[in-house]
């Protein structure tokens, strides 16, 4: 009797493991917004010159480090803390209709390569989501043509938000900034 009863929840266990697994594994499709329940996209504009800059390095670190690769030096540096308070647009021109601002900051934490630790709160300011935030964290390597962050939560209409977030340099420079699509897919 106590084996049978010790099989049963063997084979219970085993086919709620094989059922979550699968319905797991249908959910990991390259179309990302399949399986979203709500799609954001829009672009972030990084501007580090000008007369008004929205991003700023805060925290300049040791000597440059040389690219082994080029010899040359990078114009960012291990330990460097930017902070931004950028705009977040409908489309690609910074004219274009505002939705947002993104506040946050990064740390360069590679010693090699643009990789850096993320903090961003993504704040909209118009549209149906207006007055509720998501918050973003992420290790960022920005020699990928994509970056992918992880949403950590929310406020407003996004309390305990989850999902991730897929960003790309649309027309960016190191020195100067640029612009940045972001896609925002959360469950």
């Amino acid at each position: 009797m106590a084996s049978t009863i010790s099989a049963l929840i063997l084979f219970s266990a085993l086919l709620l493991a094989f059922a979550v697994y699968f319905r797991h594994d249908a959910g990991t499709t390259d179309d990302s917004s399949a399986t979203a329940r709500k799609h954001l996209h829009f672009y972030m504009h990084d501007e580090y010159t000008g007369t008004n800059p929205t991003a700023a390095l805060i925290v300049p670190c040791r000597a440059p480090l040389l690219d082994e690769a080029t010899g040359a030096s990078s114009s960012r540096r291990f330990g460097d803390i930017a902070v931004m308070n950028n705009a977040l647009t409908e489309g690609p021109r910074r004219s274009s209709p505002r939705v947002g601002t993104a506040q946050g900051f990064t740390v360069r934490v590679a010693e090699h390569g643009s990789v850096n630790a993320l903090s961003l709160h993504l704040v909209m300011e118009a549209g149906e989501f207006a007055g509720s935030s998501l918050v973003v964290n992420g290790r960022i390597d920005t020699d990928l043509v994509v970056r992918e962050s992880v949403i950590v939560g929310g406020t407003g209409q996004f309390r305990f938000a989850w999902g991730f977030s897929l960003s790309r340099s649309y027309d960016y420079d190191l020195a100067k900034g640029g612009v940045v699509e972001i896609d925002v897919y959360l469950y």
